[in-house]
């Protein structure tokens, strides 16, 4: 089994403060070229999401507008 730290230690970028209020689907694009490890996921604010950690995933949390309401991160 994994430890706490060997989860939290993921390759590659791991957060994308500069896409905050940009277009999510546009941005998938961006997150996925900085980040080979990762597939990034547009989400509409509210959806329930899985609570377990994974080095390969990105949530980008958009609004009603389609832009990134929260700071797209590894997890």
């Amino acid at each position: 089994m994994e430890s706490i730290v060997d989860q939290l230690i993921c390759p590659g970028k791991n957060l994308w403060p500069e896409l905050l209020m940009k277009n999510g689907e546009e941005s998938v694009a961006v997150i996925e070229s900085e980040n080979k490890f990762v597939k990034a996921m547009v989400i509409r604010d509210g959806t329930p999401i899985p609570s377990d950690f994974r080095c390969d995933r990105v949530w980008v949390v958009v609004n009603e507008c389609g832009n990134i309401i929260r700071i797209p991160y590894v997890g």
